[in-house]
């Protein structure tokens, strides 16, 4: 059968490349990080870069996908995934990459491929090529055969879950849980609300500690894969006044022992080391090869 190559139509193909992730997913190599639950994620933030998404490029048999160029957020730092059976196209698809989603900086031509160090057949592609690893970064994960934190909210604080958010005060948590130094939280609400709504959000999922004085204090979205059984965390944001009260930890726990009753063997947390301290281990790294064009 003839492979064809085309551009993303985003109207048509975003719930297919989705589709394709999730079928696709591999826990050895994990898609080169690229989990169909951040493919969602980030579509659905606002500063994701929706003007340049027909740059991105697919690859068919039949009608189906067997491969794809793309980026997460923006153009410049890029996937190249493909099916088992269609390794041979990486390549390809790295020309591509090269062609259409490389950015500017400085007068040169700069592009960015995302992997894993378990991809020894991309590491070498990328050698080849004359990339350089430029950046690491821990992937962790939290076995659910392993025992959660026991941890208690502080007296006064509550959890509540996305049926009950407050669009705008989760807006406000975040943007101060993730050290944002302006004062401009109202920012966040539209996309908070955006995110929350997405197709394979789930509202009970979210964990949102409420203060004593009904200021949210901390937040997280859990997105549950039931096809591959793990649960995948994003964001974590605490407020600055209400960090080391062990509230992350409390929601955290609370949002995986719903994803563990879903049927989910593990969850996805991020590089800090509060993660570590949780009970959450390093199983690969993810990391950047970059190359001036």
């Amino acid at each position: 059968m003839t492979i064809t190559q085309r551009r993303y139509d985003i109207l048509k193909d975003f719930h297919a490349v989705y589709n394709f992730l999730e079928a696709t997913y591999d826990f050895e190599t994990l898609n080169s990080y690229l989990l169909p639950q951040y493919w969602e994620y980030a579509h659905y933030l606002l500063w994701f870069d929706y003007i340049s998404t027909h740059r991105m490029g697919l690859w068919e048999k039949s009608g189906a996908l067997v491969g794809v160029s793309v980026y997460e957020m923006e153009m410049g730092k890029v996937h190249l995934h493909t099916d088992p059976e269609h390794r041979g196209l990486l390549p390809q698809l790295l020309d591509w990459a090269e062609a259409e989603l490389a950015i500017e900086k400085e007068g040169k031509r700069n592009l960015g491929v995302w992997i894993t160090d378990k991809e020894k057949e991309k590491q070498e592609l990328l050698g080849d090529r004359g990339y350089r690893c430029t950046y690491r970064d821990p992937v962790k994960i939290f076995r659910y055969k392993n025992a959660f934190m026991d941890r208690k909210l502080p007296e006064g604080f509550r959890l509540i879950n996305g049926y009950e958010v407050d669009y705008a005060k989760i807006g406000e948590c975040y943007w101060r849980g993730f050290d944002h130094e302006d004062d401009q939280p109202e920012k966040n609400a539209e996309g908070n609300m955006k995110v929350a709504n997405a197709p394979h959000a789930r509202k009970d999922l979210m964990s949102i500690v409420v203060a004593p004085n009904e200021e949210y204090a901390c937040a997280l979205g859990m997105w549950v894969d039931e096809q591959n059984k793990y649960a995948y965390l994003d964001p974590l944001a605490t407020v600055p006044k209400y960090r080391r009260m062990g509230l992350a930890t409390v929601a955290l726990t609370e949002a995986m022992k719903k994803t563990k009753a879903l049927g989910a063997e593990y969850c996805f947390g991020g590089g800090r080391e509060f993660y570590t301290d949780i009970g959450f281990e390093i199983i690969c790294h993810r990391e950047i090869w970059e190359k001036e064009l």
